[in-house]
């Protein structure tokens, strides 16, 4: 649980999508294209960058709760010790 948390916390900005990617929406432009070249499918990077934003959403939400239950805790500590 603990590699889990650290490697949250170490792995690169843009990996993390705190930084914008600088290639712009697409996340290899030269390869959509051999895509597009090659008659295949189109590629569907609405869904991608949807899964990202989520994956997003659940780390803020993740990060709350354990910000949440530290203060929880240190509020009952507080209290216990303003008994005594």
């Amino acid at each position: 649980m603990l590699r889990f948390v650290l490697n949250l916390c170490h792995r690169p900005t843009l990996r993390l999508g705190l930084q914008r990617d600088p290639r712009g929406r697409f996340r290899d432009p030269q390869f959509v294209s051999f895509m597009a070249q090659s008659n295949r499918r189109q590629l569907d990077t609405d869904l991608h960058d949807a899964v990202l934003r989520g994956r997003k959403i659940m780390r803020n939400l993740f990060r709350l709760a354990i910000t949440g239950g530290c203060a929880w805790v240190v509020l009952e500590s507080a209290k216990a010790l303003s008994v005594f």
